[in-house]
C-alpha cells in the first residue's frame, strides 16, 4: 500500500512539473499602448490567445467579421447567460473580408483591422454602467494604435445592451 501511495505521489509531482512546463498557455507580444483617460492597457489582455471563442458576428457596416472571446473568469456565466462576475473580460478581434480566391461564393479573414476589450473592474470604472471599461486598439498601416477619441461611444453604444450584460453577442452553442 505504501508503494502504491508513494507511486501516486510521484505521478502526481511528474504531471505538475510538467503542466508547468508546458506551452500551451500562449501569450501574445502586444504594443505597449494605452487607452487615454481610462488608462486600460493592449497588455492587460496580453494573453487573449487562450480565451475560449463564444461567438462571433458580422458589422456590416464596416465589412467585418468579429470574433468574441472571453477569459476563464467570464466562460461558464457567458455561456449560461448569467451576470458576469468582477474580473470578466471580452475580446474582440475585428478582420476585413474578401472573397476567397479559391472558392468565390465564401468570405475569408483578410486584414486585422482592431482587437477591442472590455474589462468588469466595479474599483476602476464605478462610474460606468455595469462597471465595464473599454479598450480599442485599431491596426493602421501594419501598426497599432490605441482609439483616439476615448470610449465615450463605446460606452453609449453598449448602454443599448444593459438587458444582456451591456454585451451584444450572446453565446453561440453548437450542441
Amino acid at each position: 500500500m505504501k508503494k502504491i501511495k508513494i507511486i501516486v505521489l510521484l505521478a502526481f509531482i511528474l504531471m505538475t512539473s510538467c503542466a508547468k512546463k508546458s506551452n500551451y498557455h500562449l501569450v501574445s507580444k502586444v504594443p505597449d499602448l494605452i487607452m487615454p483617460k481610462n488608462g486600460l492597457k493592449f497588455k492587460e489582455i496580453e494573453d487573449y490567445k487562450n480565451y475560449k471563442i463564444v461567438a462571433t458576428h458580422f458589422r456590416t457596416d464596416k465589412n467585418e467579421l468579429r470574433y468574441v472571446l472571453v477569459n476563464e473568469i467570464a466562460f461558464k456565466p457567458f455561456t449560461n447567460n448569467e451576470i458576469l462576475p468582477e474580473g470578466s473580460k471580452i475580446v474582440k478581434i475585428g478582420w476585413k473580408v474578401k472573397k476567397m480566391s479559391n472558392f468565390g461564393v465564401a468570405l475569408e479573414s483578410d486584414s486585422l483591422q482592431r482587437i477591442e476589450y472590455m474589462i468588469k473592474d466595479s474599483k476602476r470604472f464605478k462610474d460606468n454602467p455595469g462597471n465595464w471599461g473599454y479598450a480599442r486598439f485599431v491596426k493602421e498601416n501594419n501598426k497599432y494604435k490605441s482609439w483616439g477619441k476615448g470610449t465615450v461611444s463605446c460606452i453609449a453604444c453598449h448602454n443599448l445592451s444593459k438587458g444582456n450584460n451591456f454585451v451584444f453577442t450572446k453565446y453561440q452553442k453548437v450542441f
